[in-house]
Order: structure tokens, then C-alpha cells, then sequence
């Protein structure tokens, strides 16, 4: 029995929204900005589930991962103009570029070092089905972030082992922000600085032009045109019968939009806004049904997972970067698009006074969701391939 029973679906969205506003809140605190509003709200659903306010499963939550998962890709595909991002922002776009393929190593290097298959056995998936999936997960997740995780989430059916799942968000999350302190250090490191070819990023930073007031309007027509585009989506997977690429279909839908109605596009504001606000309730969503116990079991492999992969990623990216001519500031910045996305890149762009890679820094977040599905899924398949 929990306080809140698990089909009193109104109460269950009304407390998952109440914890996704709480992480913005708490976000702002001393503590709570080193943690960051993902792992707070990760943290938040786990106590509540684990003391019995909430229950681990409900409709409420199947709502959640079948209704609002799609429609974060659109929010966060809308100003994704794919001629800005490759022409405006060139180098940086490169230095992403190398830094997915870091992801891709890593995520290589750590599955064949490790037994995956034990993870997810909750998920009613065959023991060599789920490294793959492990493999298609944490690439999505290190290229695109959250939006692609919970796709890939649902791709490979990883999502269906709560507990596995939500030690892996929290594995994931909590590491990425050990990993942006790192990031933060090492142009303090002279032998490392002394390698790279200096590039001055310090001129002003360069907007996108006139920024669009947010109002009802826009976020009303915002979410009819996600939903537009996730319903047309599912038509076409209907029709050509591709379940699988149901997420695919969908960025490459968006991206169509963004680019090719640019203007219209760029009138929809405060659709990046919604969809972080929609991500942080499904990070609830995720994390209430983690058992405590459970998550122990797999901690430690989970762990390992992520320290090899972040290690090869960095150091394929730096290793390559160098080759490419690329600075420190644009690889340290593409590594944060990648790993943590659009929001933290620019932040640690401006705050080490590289104002020439704001701008570039978001481009390469944005780039990160139109990519990190489409390579997940393409590990998942190939990796699957290979095994069998």
C-alpha cells in the first residue's frame, strides 16, 4: 500500500509534477546547482517511491513513457536548423562530430570489457539481446542526452526493468555531472593547453538575432505541432511497418520542419523550455519505480560502464581533436554538448569567457538530439548483428 495508490492517476501526475517542480526550485540552491535538476528530480522520485508515497508502477507513469517521451524530440528539434548548425558553428560541429565517435568507442571498449547481459534481465529481453541494448542506450545518451535515452529506452525495451533503468539514469546523470567538473579543469592544465593549437574564442558572442517572447500562443502551437509530428510519425512506421525506427522517423520529421520552416520554427518559443520541463517528469516517472535493493545489485557494473566510456570518449576526442587542428575550448565544449547537452555547453563556454562558443555550444547540443537516436538505434541493431 502506498499513500498514493497506483490507479489515482490524477494524484500520480499531479506528484510528478509537483517533484519535476521541486528539482527546478531546489536547482537554484547552492547544493542543488552542483547536483543539477535532473539528479534532484532522480533523487526526489526514488525516496518517494521507496517510502511508500508513491507506488513503483502505475498507469500514470505508461502515460508518461508513451505520450510525452515522443513529443520531447520535436520541443527540442524546433530550432535545429540544420543549415545554421553546419555552416554557422563549423568547427564546433566537427569537434561534436569527434567527440560521437569518442562515444561510440567508448561505449565499444566498455561492452567488450565487460558482461553486460546480466543487466536488464527484468526487461523479458534474451541475455545477448541486452548488451546490444545497453550498447544503443548509453550511446544515445552520451551523444543526445536525456530525449534520446528515453528513446532508446523504449527501441530496445530496456525501460520495461524499472529498477535497472533507473540505476542506469542515475549512473548516468551523477557521472556526467562528476565529468563536467573535469571538463572545467583541464584548461588549467598547462601540458595538456600546450598541445592544442591556440584559437581565440573570446570575441563576442554572436545570438541568432531577435529572440521570441514567450507566450501562451507559442507554446500551445509548440505542442500541436510536436504532437503533429509524432502523430505523422506513427503513421508512416504504420504504414512501412518500421516499429523500430519509430524514433527516427520522428527526428528526421523534425528536423524537415526546423529546417525547411525555419521562420515558422523560430516563432515557437519556449518549446526548448517545455521540453525540459516534460523531461524532468519523466525523469520522475523513471525513478519511482527504482527498488532500492535492486539498484545496488547493479550499481558496480553500472559504474564501470560509465568510467570506461567517458574515459575512452575523452580521450579519443582530445586525441582526435588534435589531429583535426582543433582547439581545447571547442573540444572541451563539443564533449559537454555531448555528453550533457545543449544547456550546460554554452554555460561553461561563457563562463570560462569563450564567447565566440555560446552560440556554437547550443548548435552542438541541438545537433547532439537530431543524432544520438538515429546512432543509438544504429549501434543496437549492428551490435546485435555482430553478437549473433
Amino acid at each position: 500500500m502506498t499513500v498514493i495508490s497506483a490507479d489515482n492517476d490524477l494524484a500520480l501526475m499531479a506528484a510528478l509534477f509537483a517533484i519535476a517542480g521541486l528539482a527546478f526550485r531546489l536547482e537554484r540552491t547552492r547544493v542543488g546547482s552542483h547536483l543539477t535538476g535532473t539528479v534532484i528530480a532522480i533523487l526526489l522520485a526514488i525516496a518517494a517511491a521507496n517510502l511508500r508515497l508513491i507506488p513503483h508502477s502505475a498507469n500514470a507513469y505508461d502515460f508518461v513513457f508513451r505520450y510525452m517521451v515522443p513529443v520531447l524530440l520535436p520541443l527540442f528539434l524546433f530550432q535545429a536548423d540544420l543549415r545554421r548548425i553546419l555552416f554557422e558553428s563549423t568547427r564546433t560541429t566537427i569537434a561534436f562530430l569527434l567527440a560521437s565517435v569518442g562515444t561510440v568507442a567508448g561505449v565499444t571498449v566498455a561492452a567488450l570489457a565487460l558482461d553486460l547481459s546480466a543487466l536488464g534481465a527484468a526487461a523479458d529481453l534474451p541475455a545477448h539481446t541486452r548488451e546490444p541494448a545497453i550498447a544503443g542506450l548509453f550511446t544515445s545518451t552520451y551523444i543526445g542526452g536525456s530525449v534520446n535515452y528515453a528513446a532508446l529506452g523504449e527501441v530496445t525495451g530496456l525501460n520495461a526493468d524499472a529498477s535497472f533503468f533507473s540505476a542506469a539514469t542515475a549512473a548516468d546523470n551523477l557521472f556526467s555531472a562528476v565529468y563536467l567538473g573535469v571538463l572545467a579543469l583541464l584548461p588549467g592544465w598547462a601540458w595538456l593547453a600546450r598541445r592544442f593549437r591556440a584559437h581565440d574564442e573570446t570575441g563576442d558572442s554572436k545570438g541568432s538575432g531577435r529572440q521570441e517572447v514567450v507566450t501562451a500562443m507559442s507554446l500551445t502551437q509548440s505542442l500541436a505541432v510536436a504532437l503533429v509530428i509524432v502523430a505523422l510519425g506513427d503513421a508512416i512506421v504504420a504504414a512501412l511497418g518500421w516499429q523500430d525506427w519509430r524514433y527516427v522517423i520522428i527526428t528526421v520529421l523534425s528536423l524537415a520542419f526546423a529546417t525547411g520552416m525555419s521562420g515558422t520554427a523560430s516563432r515557437l518559443a519556449g518549446s526548448f523550455e517545455l521540453g525540459v520541463g516534460f523531461s524532468f517528469v519523466f525523469f520522475a516517472a523513471i525513478a519511482a519505480g527504482a527498488n532500492l535493493v535492486a539498484m545496488v545489485s547493479v550499481a558496480p557494473l553500472l559504474i564501470a560502464l560509465v568510467l570506461i566510456l567517458l574515459s575512452v570518449h575523452a580521450l579519443v576526442t582530445l586525441l582526435l581533436g588534435r589531429l583535426f587542428g582543433l582547439s581545447l575550448p571547442e573540444l572541451i565544449t563539443a564533449s559537454n554538448a555531448a555528453v550533457l547537452g545543449a544547456t550546460t555547453a554554452p554555460a561553461l563556454a561563457a563562463a570560462k569567457g569563450w564567447n565566440n562558443l555560446v552560440t556554437p555550444g547550443v548548435l552542438a547540443g541541438v545537433l547532439g538530439y537530431a543524432l544520438g537516436t538515429f546512432i543509438g538505434t544504429l549501434v543496437f541493431k549492428y551490435w546485435g548483428i555482430l553478437l549473433n
